[in-house]
C-alpha cells in the first residue's frame, strides 16, 4: 500500500514539475538594457514618451523613439517635459517593449511639440476621398470601398521597435484570417496599411514587406498603400496621426480607424493595446448593417 503511494505521489510531483516548466517555457523571455536620452514629446493618452537616446548596448543604436510607459513610472508621464534628461531600463518582451525604474531630470524646460495634439474624425462623419497608391503601383482612393467595411491602420516598414509597426502588422495578419474563413465577411471588408515613410516604402517595398511578413499574404483583401508626402500628411492626421522624421527613424502614434460600408466613420482603435478578435466582431456587426 505504502508502495503504491509513493508512486502516486512521484507520479502527481512529476506532473507538477511538468506542469510549471511548461508554463515557464510559454512565458516570453524579457530582456532589459539600459536607456538614456532626452525627451523629445510626451503622448499622455497612448501613455508614451519619446526619447532621443543614446546607444543601448547590445539593442538599438542611438536614434529617437516613442516608449510604452507602465505601472508606477506613469506617474511621470504628466511631469516630464521636452528637454528633460531621462534615465531607464527598456524591457523587451517578445512582440511587447516598455521602459521602467525612470529616473528624470529636469535640466530644461521646452514646449512640447504641437504634433502632440491631434484631432479626430467624429462617429458618423463622411470620410474625404484621399487617393493613395497600392503594392502594386496601382492608384486607388477610399471611396472605392464603399459597400465594404475599411479598416486602416498606420506602419512604416523600417520600424524596429516589435510592439509598434511589427504589431499592427500581425494583428493585421490575425484579422485578415478571420475575414478569409468568412465568405460573408470577405465580401464586405477590407484592410489597408498606410506608410508614413513615402520617401522610403515604395510599392514594390510595401509588397516585399508584406510577403515577409505574412508568406500567405493575399493583396486581394489586404492592402498597403503609400502616396505623395501631401496625401500622407492630409489622410494621416484626419486619423489623429502625428509622426515626424527624427534622424533615419519616425516618431509617431498608433492609430487604426474603422470606417463604414457607407464610408462614414465609425471609431478609432487607438494605441497597441487593442485585440483583433474585437476589430474582426466590429467588422462582423457592420458586415450585417
Amino acid at each position: 500500500m505504502n508502495n503504491h503511494k509513493s508512486v502516486r505521489l512521484t507520479l502527481l510531483f512529476g506532473l507538477i514539475l511538468i506542469t510549471l516548466s511548461s508554463q515557464a517555457c510559454t512565458r516570453e523571455e524579457e530582456k532589459r538594457y539600459e536607456l538614456a536620452g532626452k525627451v523629445v514629446a510626451v503622448d499622455l493618452r497612448g501613455k508614451t514618451v519619446t526619447i532621443s537616446h543614446e546607444e543601448i548596448k547590445g539593442y538599438m543604436e542611438p536614434m529617437t523613439m516613442p516608449f510604452r510607459v507602465l505601472g508606477k513610472d506613469e506617474f511621470y508621464l504628466d511631469k516630464m517635459n521636452a528637454g528633460d534628461r531621462v534615465q531607464a531600463t527598456l524591457v523587451v518582451a517578445g512582440s511587447r517593449s516598455w521602459i521602467e525604474n525612470l529616473i528624470v531630470t529636469q535640466e530644461s524646460r521646452e514646449a512640447l511639440p504641437p504634433t502632440a495634439q491631434v484631432t479626430e474624425p467624429q462617429p458618423g462623419e463622411q470620410i474625404p476621398d484621399f487617393t493613395l497608391i497600392n503594392q502594386d503601383g496601382k492608384k486607388i482612393s477610399i471611396n472605392q470601398y464603399k459597400g465594404k467595411a475599411l479598416l486602416l491602420t498606420f506602419i512604416y516598414t523600417r520600424c524596429p521597435l516589435p510592439d509598434y509597426c511589427p504589431l499592427m502588422t500581425s494583428n493585421f495578419a490575425e484579422i485578415n484570417k478571420a475575414i478569409t474563413s468568412q465568405p460573408e465577411l470577405q465580401k464586405r471588408a477590407h484592410l489597408m496599411s498606410i506608410t508614413v515613410d513615402p520617401e522610403y516604402d515604395k510599392p514594390a517595398v510595401l509588397r516585399a514587406y508584406g510577403v515577409q511578413h505574412n508568406p500567405n499574404q493575399s493583396f486581394e483583401n489586404w492592402e498597403y498603400a503609400t502616396g505623395s508626402s501631401d496625401e500622407i500628411k492630409k489622410i494621416a492626421s484626419h486619423f489623429g496621426l502625428y509622426y515626424s522624421t527624427q534622424e533615419d527613424q519616425i516618431v509617431h502614434n498608433l492609430q487604426t480607424a474603422l470606417i463604414a460600408p457607407d464610408g462614414k466613420f465609425v471609431k478609432i482603435y487607438r494605441g497597441n493595446e487593442w485585440k483583433p478578435a474585437d476589430v474582426v466582431s466590429d467588422l462582423q456587426k457592420l458586415a450585417k448593417e
